[in-house]
């Protein structure tokens, strides 16, 4: 399966997305993304262990630590990635283990190999895409 395949394919599996490193900020990129989702229909998630951690609500949802916590409350179609390079291995991992189906990391974000271990692990991949974009360049189709 080529990238756009790829990415058709996790538009049409659903619509519930995990966003790691999703900020409460609305001046950040990953909010800004995240309340565009949502109003295109999406649930959003929040992962973010610091918001967790204080009670936090974000976008109206409940913050999560981690993967594993948000996947207790809600099936994850979708984990949307707003970390550094660095940061993708033991989020990847986290996600093969919950078995998100998808796993998309963000414009500016690659790390191939973990990418390639997801892909393995049976999971579709994006890397160094906007959702946002990606989305509203399908909706206009």
């Amino acid at each position: 399966m080529n990238e756009q395949q790829t990415i058709q394919a996790i538009f049409e599996a659903g619509h519930t997305v995990a966003v790691v490193g999703l900020s409460p900020k609305p001046w950040r990129e990953s909010f800004g993304v995240s309340r565009a989702m949502q109003a295109a229909g999406w649930r959003i998630i929040p992962v973010n262990p610091v918001a967790a951690e204080r009670g936090e609500i974000i976008l109206g949802e409940k913050a999560y630590a981690t993967l594993t916590d948000a996947a207790q409350q809600a099936t994850i179609d979708l984990v949307n990635v707003f970390r550094n390079a660095e940061d993708v291995p033991p989020v990847m991992e986290e996600a093969i283990a919950i078995g998100a189906p998808a796993v998309w990391l963000q414009a500016g974000i690659r790390h191939d190999a973990a990418a390639t271990r997801a892909r393995a692990a049976g999971l579709m991949v994006v890397q160094d895409r906007c959702l946002k974009v990606e989305w509203a360049m399908r909706s206009r189709r």
